[in-house]
């Protein structure tokens, strides 16, 4: 198995489920006591949500490009960074690393296309939701992603960041996300992309109007193919 390394802390909830997702899917292929080849490279979520906030993209690119490196001479044989909105900065964060990066949109929109679906609901973060880094890449591969109204981007963005990363989970909150996913259903979605690596902790296909695509799941079984690959 090839070392995946993982960019994380962004939030911590996230990575803690990107752990404990490649180590279930690594046993459930392999059997036994296997688990997977890990490096972990973890940033101050603080000052990660302070420079978004602060609009300071480049810094930010930078920060991540240090860890990318330092994940490289790690011996990490691939990165994933654990997080939707922090791709937006990926250009600058792989610009001097030479290992593959496995991209979070474009494992989900594969696995979009492969179930026949072309309209996919999007609920993340603001920067996901509004930002062309991420809507951009989903058009890229042929399909067109349907956001939510101003004020429910705004609900989504709020519980992310003042609930979800904090690892609060509220019943009222999952009712909220329950009830834009229907809005998005309307509005002709024809699936939902679980688009910032929390929003599991609200939705999934129990309680969501539309088939669920969990980026979080999607990305590590996409990083776990590449790790198993000859």
């Amino acid at each position: 198995m090839k070392t995946i390394g993982v960019l994380g802390g962004m939030s911590t909830a996230s990575t803690l489920q990107y752990y404990e997702l490649l180590c279930r899917l690594t046993t459930e292929r392999l059997g036994g006591l296997h688990s997977p080849r890990l490096l972990i490279r973890s940033v101050d979520f603080g000052l990660v949500a302070h420079l978004q906030a602060q609009g300071a993209w480049d810094a930010l690119g930078d920060m991540l490009a240090e860890r990318a490196e330092k994940l490289e001479r790690g011996g990490a044989d691939m990165i994933v960074l654990a997080t939707n909105t922090m791709h937006k900065v990926v250009p600058r964060m792989m610009r001097d690393v030479s290992v593959s990066l496995i991209h979070i949109a474009d494992a989900t929109a594969a696995r979009i296309l492969a179930g026949g679906f072309s309209h996919p609901g999007l609920i993340g973060t603001r920067f996901t939701m509004e930002d062309r880094f991420y809507l951009d890449r989903l058009r890229g591969e042929g399909l067109q992603p349907v956001v939510p109204g101003a004020d429910d981007r705004t609900a989504v963005h709020d519980i992310i960041y003042e609930e979800l990363c904090r690892h609060e989970v509220t019943e009222e909150s999952r009712a909220a996300f329950v009830a834009i996913a229907g809005r998005l259903k309307r509005m002709g979605a024809d699936c939902l992309i679980l688009g910032c690596t929390e929003v599991g902790l609200l939705l999934d296909a129990d309680n969501s109007p539309l088939p669920v695509f969990d980026t979080t799941r999607i990305h590590c079984e996409a990083a776990l193919d590449a790790a198993l690959a000859g």
